[in-house]
């Protein structure tokens, strides 16, 4: 992976003697130079202490435990590790500093009372192979979270075992196949519309159906004719996502739903986007047969490296009989258990998805989002989402170029690169400065339908305050790219503890493995 390592590095412009890094240390102020815990010595230490006279009868009872090689681990003392790990963390954003404006991500500010819920001893040190009757708080709030997403989204069943939103996806898919395949209708087409997220039509694919793309109007939403056009006996399912990935608010999906099943197929929702609509639109109300809901988005649950994910996928009538096993029913006595036998033909069809429930935290985790919002509460976390990004799209407005600027957006605000025609500077140039200013980029060249495109979803957490602040920098760096100050975003970023990488050889050949040097 190429790349080159600052301390404090500076702006072509802006170079200084009092700018460069303390010889010795690479650091300069605040900004940490740090390496790998494998860089740090220590190969012939530890930090714990053993007694000397540690003899044979001493291990009798680790007869064959005992390790005839060194462990080949950098042995650091318990403060050189705390510091290690606390630099390691100043290197990185995180919502817990800034706004992190990730569009289609939605990335929202995790509430602590969340982390405590799920931290407690009844959840937190639970295993899948106690027996049942130990952990019937566990069922019990598994039984009560499917019940709020039933109701949040006016769908009759849930498979809650998905680990994420793409697991969610196939587990749809599948139940859809099943569905077919049941009446004898094996279909083999899957249609899906130019501006959907990648794991559609990935999806689509690894189900075994073939993909064909729906064109998208010059709004920016599905093109209706281009859609009937296609639909036929071989089409399985539509796949749509609504708000869609251009931040826009699907207003046919009635007619979708319409065409769709006149056509003998199944709508498959993206619910990668729920958090525009929660508490405000059913998509059971829609004519949704099938869509998986991203808990770390929409019920803030940890977004990646948070342990396990969970996608559970809420199904019609229609598909419910497919639904994937195990899934909480009541026992004798009013005990609860996890159904595995399938109770006819159709029921469990699919068998298991994964081995276990094994996501308790997530469902934790949402389920505490969801009782201390309540109802209300969630409406207004649409209502407040699709506020900020469109206080966003209005503050930018006149400086970046919207890519649909007719009326407003929904839970995001998308830009094009028109406005940074002339100047030198792209998208990706851009993003890199926004590092320099202490924000991390929005998401970039997504959708593709756009040329250039800067998505940004600031999510309900964000003050306007926050927003102000955020777009203050914005127009800062823009008015400095009109004012052909290009070489300020062509090496860009100056001050962040890496420069910028080669990405296509760190994409082509990445170097996941530490080694010694010769």
């Amino acid at each position: 992976m190429t790349m080159q390592t600052v301390g404090r590095p500076t702006r072509p412009d802006a170079v200084s003697e009092a700018a460069a890094p303390v010889p010795g240390t690479g650091a300069k102020g605040l900004l940490q130079d740090e390496p790998l815990i494998f860089e740090l010595g220590g190969w012939d230490k530890t930090g714990v202490d053993f007694a000397e006279d540690i003899g044979a009868d001493d291990l009798s009872d680790l007869a064959g435990l005992v390790r005839a090689e060194p462990l080949a681990l950098p042995g650091l003392s318990e403060p050189e590790t705390l510091r290690h790990y606390v630099r390691l963390s100043q290197k990185n954003h995180a919502i817990d500093l800034a706004l992190y404006p990730l569009g289609s991500c939605t990335m929202k500010h995790n509430p602590r009372l969340n982390e405590k819920m799920a931290r407690l001893a009844g959840f937190i040190d639970i295993h899948p192979l106690q027996p049942v009757s130990t952990v019937q708080g566990a069922l019990a709030l598994m039984d009560q979270l499917a019940h709020w997403l039933k109701t949040l989204t006016g769908m009759p069943a849930v498979a809650l075992s998905p680990k994420a939103g793409a697991h969610g996806e196939l587990c749809g898919l599948l139940a859809i196949r099943a569905a077919h395949e049941a009446r004898g209708d094996a279909r083999k087409t899957v249609l899906v519309p130019t501006s959907a997220h990648g794991t559609n039509p990935a999806t689509a694919a690894e189900a075994g159906y073939a993909v064909r793309e729906i064109a998208q109007t010059a709004d920016g939403r599905v093109d209706l004719s281009d859609l009937a056009a296609k639909l036929g006996p071989d089409v399985a399912a539509v796949m749509v996502t609504n708000p869609n990935t251009c931040g826009l608010f699907e207003r046919d999906v009635l007619e979708i739903a319409r065409l769709t099943h006149e056509a003998g197929a199944y709508f498959y929702c993206d619910g990668a986007n729920f958090n525009a609509i929660v508490g405000r639109v059913r998509p059971g109300d829609l004519g949704v047969d099938a869509m998986h809901i991203n808990l770390h988005k929409t019920f803030s649950t940890p977004h990646g490296g948070g342990g396990p994910g969970a996608g559970p996928v809420v199904l019609s009538a229609a598909l419910a009989p497919y639904a994937p096993k195990p899934w909480v029913v009541g026992g004798g006595e009013g005990a609860l258990r996890l159904l595995e036998e399938a109770q006819d033909e159709a029921v469990g069809a699919l068998g298991r998805m994964c081995a276990f429930h094994g996501q308790m935290g997530m469902y934790v985790r949402a389920l505490s989002y969801m009782l201390s919002h309540g109802a209300d509460g969630l409406r207004q976390v649409a209502e407040d989402a699709v506020l900020n990004a469109n206080y966003i799209k209005a503050r930018m407005a006149g400086v970046m170029t919207a890519a649909f600027p007719d009326g407003p957006c929904m839970h995001e605000a998308l830009f094009d690169d028109a406005w940074l025609e002339g100047t030198g500077v792209t998208t990706l140039d851009f993003a890199k400065a926004m590092i320099d200013v202490g924000f991390h980029p929005m998401t970039m060249y997504f959708p593709l339908v756009v040329h250039g495109a800067m998505l940004i979803e600031p999510t309900e957490t964000e003050s306007r305050r926050e927003l102000d602040r955020f777009c203050d920098a914005l127009l800062e760096l823009a008015a400095a790219a009109r004012a052909g100050e290009a070489d300020r975003f062509r090496a860009a970023p100056f001050f962040a503890p890496l420069r910028r990488l080669d990405e296509t050889l760190a994409a082509r050949k990445p170097r996941l493995r530490w080694t010694a040097e010769a």
